[in-house]
């Protein structure tokens, strides 16, 4: 093979490698939203989790491992089955502090959680009844 072959074909591969890697998503477009998220709707690997309202690297609900991590650090709510720092039912300044994270990155509100747990009654509501 010559020298301008071996050029060329370097030149094809890195270009090539460049190309693949700009069609991914640099998680500078905000995942499509639609009001409030359902699971049909949830697509893993964007940098928000929309079903979840928390960013999708930390987000427990879908990543069991991360969940093993969260509940070996004592933050777990056994209530409702996901971390403590990410339970806007017991917690509902956090999915605010989430929802900031997103707007900083995108500059709009983020998609709605999908809903659940916003009707469960909480122990001491229970003992009130």
């Amino acid at each position: 093979m010559s020298l301008k072959n071996t050029v060329t074909l370097a030149v094809m591969v890195i270009a090539g490698a460049w190309f693949a890697g700009c069609n991914k998503s640099a998680d500078s477009t905000p995942p499509a939203k639609s009001g409030a998220v359902t699971k049909e709707d949830h697509v893993h690997g964007e940098w928000w989790c929309s079903e979840h309202g928390v960013p999708e690297a930390i987000c427990a609900q879908c990543d069991a491992t991360l969940a093993a991590d969260f509940k070996a650090k004592g933050d777990w709510c056994k209530e409702h089955d996901r971390p403590d720092s990410q339970c806007f039912i017991c917690h509902p300044e956090k999915e605010a502090e989430f929802a900031a994270q997103y707007e900083a990155k995108y500059g709009e509100k983020p998609p709605k959680p999908e809903a659940g747990g916003e009707k469960h009654e909480h122990s001491e509501e229970k003992a009130k009844s």
